[in-house]
């Protein structure tokens, strides 16, 4: 296994072709997907890992497997990806888990290893998520990840006008010995 970051609990790593049906057993899941206004056809969860390989290759980064240590099982995905936001574009951290793996505070734990990589390693100056308004539960991750609420507008997908919010978190200097 690839490990590209490690917590105490997760291993994350580049998704593959063969994550596809673990992909899907998230992606096919109204109760995950609400925040898109329902689960994905097996068509868009294709193209949703075809656009993280996609973004492995322009970028070097995307959203990534989560690997559970104890199991060694997926459990979710949660990385970086540029997202479009009004006039430009923002380094965000997205994740979404197996419904059964929610409320173990693994989004959080690997939301905070991708803030770090994003700093550490991208030397990026801030970081956001950008999260629906009726998604508490990622805002919820956003604040324990010391994001504040910005700004907001209006999204519109699958037919529908989405409020969303956009949390972010600034590099901190570093301090003087």
């Amino acid at each position: 296994m690839n490990v590209l970051l490690e917590t105490e609990r997760l291993f994350l790593r580049e998704l593959t072709a063969d994550d596809f049906d673990d992909l899907c057993g998230i992606l096919r899941d109204d109760r995950v997907m609400y925040a898109y206004e329902g689960a994905f056809s097996e068509e868009e969860a294709r193209e949703w890992l075809e656009r993280q390989l996609g973004r492995y290759r322009k970028y070097g980064f995307g959203l990534w497997a989560v690997i559970l240590k104890e199991t060694g099982g997926f459990i979710g995905q949660c990385g970086l990806t540029m997202q479009p936001w009004k006039d430009g574009e923002v380094l965000e951290i997205g994740y979404l888990f197996r419904f059964d793996m929610w409320h173990n505070g693994y989004a959080t734990e690997a939301a905070a290893a991708c803030k770090r990589y994003a700093f550490e390693i991208l030397n990026a100056d801030e970081v956001c998520s950008i999260i629906r308004d009726t998604n508490s539960a990622s805002k919820k991750v956003a604040l324990r990840n010391g994001m504040v609420r910005t700004d907001g507008c209006v999204k519109h997908y699958r037919g529908v006008d989405m409020p969303h919010f956009r949390y972010i978190t600034r590099k901190q200097p570093t301090e003087k010995m």
